[in-house]
C-alpha cells in the first residue's frame, strides 16, 4: 500500500499542478522537500578557468540549472552569444526552457528523443561537424558519459563550472517520516540522501529517479531503483508514478 510518497524538489508553486492530481486520484499524502540548492559560481570565478564563451559555437545543456547559469554567465561578463549558436538539450522540456533567453524558432535548438545520453548524442553526432562544444555544468560533476563521447568523437570542447550544487539539511524530514515512494530528479539529490543518512537502508522503500544520470547514481549507490522516467509512455516523473500506482491496483 503505497500512502506517503517524498518528492526530493521545491513544491510547485500552483495547486494545479499535476502532482496534486496524482495525490487526489489515488489518495496517496506527497511531501516536498529539495535535498540540493544550487549556488551560481560568480563570473570572477568563472574567469579563472580561462575559458572564452564565444569562441563555441554550441552548447550542450542537461539541465534547467544549467541554462540558468550560463545565460547569467554570459550578462555578467557581457558576452554577446551568436544567433548561430546550436543548443543541443537531454530532454524537449529542458529545450523548451531555452524560450526563457532566447528566441527559440531563430535558433538551432536540438534535443534526444527519450531523455537518454544515447538518443542526444544521435542529434548531436548530425551536426558535429566544424562544432566546438560547452558542456556547462556543476562544480566537479559533469556527466563522464557526455565527456567520454566528446573525447572519442574528436570534437572541440570545454566543461565550464558555472554552479555549484549543495546538499540540503534534511535529517529532520528522514527521521520524522517513513515513505513508501522517494523520487530523485539529479545526481546530486542521491549524494545528499547519503549525506544526510550516511546508513540509510532501503528497507523495502521504492525508488523513483528522473534522467539517466540520475538513474545510474541510485544503481551505484547499491539502491534498487523502481520507477524511472523518462519513458516513452512516462515523459515525466508525475506520470511514471502514475503509471506505477496504476499498476499496484490493478494487481489488487
Amino acid at each position: 500500500m503505497i500512502k506517503k510518497i517524498l518528492i526530493t524538489q521545491p513544491r510547485p508553486e500552483t495547486d494545479k499542478s499535476p502532482y496534486f492530481e496524482l495525490a487526489r486520484k489515488y489518495s496517496v499524502e506527497l511531501d516536498f522537500h529539495p535535498f540540493i540548492r544550487v549556488d551560481g559560481i560568480p563570473s570572477k570565478e568563472f574567469r579563472r578557468q580561462k575559458i572564452e564563451i564565444a569562441q563555441y559555437s554550441a552548447v550542450i545543456f542537461t539541465s534547467r540549472n544549467a541554462i540558468d547559469h550560463f545565460f547569467r554567465i554570459c550578462e555578467e561578463m557581457k558576452v554577446s552569444v551568436s544567433q548561430d549558436t546550436k543548443y543541443f538539450c537531454i530532454t524537449e522540456a529542458v529545450a523548451l526552457y531555452l524560450q526563457k533567453f532566447i528566441l527559440y524558432r531563430k535558433r538551432k535548438v536540438f534535443y534526444g528523443a527519450d531523455g537518454t545520453n544515447k538518443s542526444m548524442f544521435d542529434v548531436v553526432n548530425k551536426h558535429k561537424e566544424n562544432e566546438k562544444f560547452l558542456y556547462p555544468c556543476s562544480e566537479n560533476q559533469q556527466d563522464n558519459e557526455i565527456v567520454n563521447w566528446l573525447k572519442s568523437n574528436n570534437c572541440g570542447f570545454a566543461t565550464p563550472f558555472m554552479y555549484r550544487t549543495i546538499s540540503n539539511d534534511v535529517k529532520e524530514v528522514l527521521d520524522k517520516n517513513e515513505y513508501d515512494i522517494i523520487c530523485f530528479f539529479t545526481p546530486s539529490g542521491v549524494k545528499s540522501l547519503f549525506d544526510n543518512c550516511p546508513r540509510f537502508k532501503q528497507n523495502g522503500t521504492r525508488i523513483g529517479a528522473f534522467g539517466s544520470n540520475t538513474s545510474r547514481a541510485i544503481e551505484d549507490a547499491g539502491l534498487t531503483l523502481d520507477i524511472k522516467a523518462p519513458q516513452p509512455q512516462a515523459p515525466s516523473m508525475v506520470a511514471a508514478l502514475e503509471q506505477y500506482l496504476a499498476g499496484i491496483l490493478k494487481k489488487k
